[in-house]
């Protein structure tokens, strides 16, 4: 490419940057013009979606229980495998140590309970502020096990690997995609913003999930936005250094290439001073920090990193007026599900991180600048994949659906979505040692929220490709809220 192509227009380059933009693991958070493709929102409107992943596949059996007699027995069954090293829950055995719920719509015959170390999320569910969804997970159809087994319908490509299915669950594609569900509901509702940058934000790094076709993901720290270090202030321990390196990153020729990294990087400086003198700050005077959580294993009061990353969006959500944010996506997650080892002690440890981290922000939004904004913010969590109902030992190996979480005061809670499926070995669910075939689908289930967010019907397609194969395109676990 030559600057002096007769007809390579600006318009086209900008293009060619896009699409470098979405192959690249580095978000270009490009300030483009918001598309007209949604309905700007009213003056006082606004939403936000927290998109909370467990990365490494979260073990649904050891998460959301089911504890009537016959579920219960071969959970035991199968899960106490001797010793120190049984898998199943501390001390359940003996003292009913698991937390139970009652759903509001009752599944014949069944009963359910929460992980132990669940205390503040089922405190949230019976408040009626959280549900769970059973049995999610990546379908491009309805699959039966029969048609699994035969490969007569389309699967999602390269089933059970972390990579490919974090990405298929935030974006519809294995690896290598360039754009999520997150960031194409951004797309839609952008044109509400007065700043697209602030549109779809990352608490925990570069996610595909909030990569959009127009809107571009912006990433934060712990503190906020992160700023080019030196270029304020001393460098080198002088302020020649910082206005050097000013001049430097304002400089640019006429290369077209010069000319939009130069644009690209005055942005993220505007946008960093933007954020930085708009959102709370954390602490008395503003969003109250955490409290430590306990570990259940070892009674050790701990910084929960998941509390913090929550914060963080709390004080963004706090400046949502400053930044003429009326919908945002966010981005937290939680890592070292992979638990092929030590599951019992680990996932009680990160089951204990999950609930404190949720109930604090519940909290937190119920008196956000002495406002209650637990109706317009929805938290929802999302993994690479279930686990096997089987055990490797002392841990367990890569499934494919899991129950999920939906927390916020516009979620009808205290409720079990969808069926839950047979406890145990063998069934029509059974795609081998215990994992689950999924019955309901991450489309069904993010259109359920994409819905609530504002996307009209006709263009849940748009975010979802694969929803138009299933019947069900709402779910019911969201209601509608007065703007």
């Amino acid at each position: 490419m030559t600057t002096n192509a007769p007809h390579f227009s600006r318009r086209r380059f900008l293009g060619s940057m896009l699409t470098l933009a979405g192959t690249s693991a580095a978000p270009f958070a490009l300030n483009l013009a918001a598309m007209g493709n949604a309905a700007a929102q009213s003056a006082n409107d606004y939403k936000a979606m927290v998109c909370l992943f467990l990365a490494g596949g979260n073990d649904t059996f050891n998460t959301v229980l089911a504890t009537d007699p016959t579920s219960w027995n071969e959970y035991l069954r199968v899960r106490n495998t001797g010793g120190s090293d049984s898998i199943h829950l501390p001390g359940v055995s003996e003292t009913g140590g698991v937390l139970p719920i009652t759903p509001a719509t009752a599944q014949a015959g069944r009963s359910f309970a929460l992980h132990p170390s669940l205390g503040p999320l089922k405190e949230l569910f019976d408040g009626g502020r959280a549900a769970v969804v059973a049995n999610v997970g990546t379908l491009i159809a309805p699959t039966t096990l029969a048609q699994y087994k035969a490969r007569s319908v389309a699967l999602p490509p390269k089933l059970f690997s972390h990579n490919d299915q974090q990405s298929t669950w935030q974006s519809g594609q294995p690896e290598g995609a360039s754009v999520g569900w997150g960031g194409r509901l951004g797309d839609l509702t952008v044109a509400g913003n007065t700043n697209a940058m602030f549109t779809a934000i990352s608490a925990a790094g570069n996610t595909v999930f909030l990569s959009g076709r127009q809107v571009r993901q912006f990433q934060v720290g712990q503190g906020g936005a992160v700023a080019i270090r030196g270029a304020s202030g001393n460098l080198f321990g002088t302020p020649a250094g910082s206005t050097a390196l000013q001049a430097i990153l304002a400089d640019a020729g006429n290369d077209l290439i010069e000319q939009e990294q130069k644009a690209v990087v005055q942005r993220a400086i505007s946008s960093q001073a933007i954020l930085s003198s708009s959102m709370l700050a954390a602490g008395p005077t503003g969003v109250p920090n955490p409290s430590t959580y306990i570990n259940p294993t070892t009674g050790v009061a701990a910084v929960n990193p998941l509390a913090v990353q929550l914060q963080t969006v709390a004080r963004i959500i706090g400046a949502r007026g400053a930044l003429g944010a009326k919908r945002q996506v966010f981005y937290v997650t939680l890592g070292s599900f992979d638990t092929h080892d030590r599951q019992k002690v680990l996932h009680a440890d990160l089951m204990a991180r999950l609930a404190h981290a949720l109930a604090y922000f519940d909290t937190t939004l119920a008196a956000l600048q002495g406002s209650d904004l637990r109706n317009q913010v929805t938290t929802f969590t999302a993994s690479d994949f279930g686990r096997t109902f089987t055990s490797n030992g002392d841990g367990t190996d890569h499934g494919w659906g899991a129950h999920h979480f939906v927390v916020g005061g516009a979620v009808r809670g205290r409720d079990i979505y969808g069926a839950y499926p047979t406890t145990g070995l063998g069934h029509e669910l059974d795609v081998g040692s215990g994992s689950l075939l999924p019955t309901t689908s991450v489309d069904q289930y993010g259109a359920t929220l994409a819905k609530w967010f504002g996307v009209p019907d006709s263009q849940l397609g748009e975010v979802f490709p694969n929803l138009a194969n299933f019947s069900k395109r709402d779910l019911g676990f969201m209601t509608a809220q007065p703007a």
